[in-house]
């Protein structure tokens, strides 16, 4: 009899383990300021994934163990497997909870104001849509503590989200294949944020919109065009554009004024050492025609313009009329002869130097031959190195 109970005790111990493992396996791998390997990761993201129901059939069977054998059992025998029933129960139950969701509120309902309903200050960030005819902004220092707002602009269902540990911030389509996708926050992988879309439970990385585990592995999400802007030029620009209100009952966790300077003392886990550009320094980055490449930021915010090519085309990378946004364009007008430009004699304009025309910070020609004419926008978006060169191998650099 004695030989039974034993059993049924390693039984249940086996269980309440396997129960605690489905939690301590992600919490311990999927946590920030520690590399996670390709395979580290894969065996986290399925114990993530299986967890919920396997550690719930470990606890049942402890549970039956416990019923089926605690008449028969000792005082102390007992308290041990009152013990590991708490275990798998507790483990079971932890399956179920989202812990990024518990240090990073959702913002489930998203609302908006005008420009002068919404208390930002004028130099701050945002991420700025638009989508035919609406426009909206999100504050960065309100999306570095949600990570994700899901939102629909002009009908378009977008996830706009924001990494602060690599300082991206990306604006992505909903719509996948004809589904609408719904996006939570599911952890963070060698420093860039990981999403889980509600209706597939697959995995996504924040920074290339590619499914990285589950059944939509290898799906691409489409990338929707935004800005990062100063608030004042936004709202120059946008006179009836909309902003994210802050989302009250979180606002004491927002982001401080000066979070960059706390992130930069942060500790990387992507190594950038035989890189020759610090892991911290901030770039623009430009994808063009499938090739990479990373401007400093420092740079192109001194030289206010700088005339390059990327992928064999030729860009133009201009710095805003307040200093600090910037935009990419594409150095030609519909795939004509590329253009040569120089610095305009206002802040935030060029001048192709071939017909003297003036352009502006939308890319537009206001003034001569070329008046009327407008070049065409490339993506790009901040990145700290360490994120860029992980998720972008081989870029070129512009230092």
């Amino acid at each position: 009899m004695k030989d039974g109970s034993d059993k049924r005790v390693g039984l249940a111990a086996v269980c309440a383990a396997i129960s605690a493992l489905c939690v301590a396996i992600p919490m311990y791998v999927i946590r920030p300021f520690r590399p996670q390997g390709a395979s580290a990761l894969a065996l986290a993201l399925e114990m993530r994934r299986v967890g919920p129901w396997l550690a719930g059939v470990c606890a049942g069977l402890v549970l039956l163990v416990v019923v089926g054998g605690w008449n028969r059992a000792r005082v102390g025998r007992r308290s041990v497997l009152l013990g590991l029933l708490l275990v798998a129960v507790a483990g079971a139950g932890l399956t179920h909870f989202n812990i990024f969701e518990k240090m990073f509120h959702p913002y489930e309902s998203p609302a908006f104001g005008s420009a002068d309903s919404v208390a930002v200050e004028q130099d701050d960030k945002v991420l700025a849509v638009r989508v035919g005819l609406e426009a909206r902004a999100y504050p960065i220092r309100t999306m570095g503590y949600h990570h994700i707002v899901n939102d629909t602009v002009s009908g378009a269902p977008i996830a706009v989200t924001y990494c602060t540990l690599c300082h991206t911030g990306l604006v992505w389509s909903r719509m996948l294949d004809g589904r609408l996708l719904y996006f939570r926050l599911a952890g963070i992988n060698n420093g860039n944020a990981l999403l889980r879309d509600e209706q597939t439970s697959s995995i996504w990385q924040q920074s290339t919109g590619e499914a990285i585990f589950g059944p939509l592995k290898g799906k691409q999400l489409q990338l929707v065009h935004s800005d990062e802007l100063t608030f004042a030029l936004w709202h120059k620009e946008q006179p009836q554009g909309q902003v994210l209100r802050p989302d009250a009952p979180f606002v004491p966790e927002y982001e401080s004024k000066d979070w960059e300077k706390h992130i930069e003392s942060t500790h990387v886990v992507v190594e950038t050492a035989g890189s020759g550009v610090a892991a911290h320094q901030l770039m623009l980055g430009v994808t063009v025609a499938g090739k990479n490449k990373a401007f400093s930021m420092a740079t192109v915010l001194r030289e206010k313009l700088i005339v390059d090519r990327v992928g064999g085309e030729p860009v133009v990378v201009l710095v805003g009329p307040d200093g600090a946004s910037m935009r990419v364009f594409e150095g030609r007008v519909d795939g004509g002869e590329p253009l040569t430009f120089a610095q305009g004699a206002n802040a935030g304009t060029m001048v192709d130097t071939g017909t003297g025309s003036v352009w502006n910070f939308q890319g537009c020609a206001v003034e001569g031959a070329m008046a009327g004419k407008c070049l065409r926008g490339v993506e790009s978006h901040k990145d700290y190195w360490f994120d860029w060169m992980n998720h972008h191998p081989g870029s070129g650099v512009f230092l």
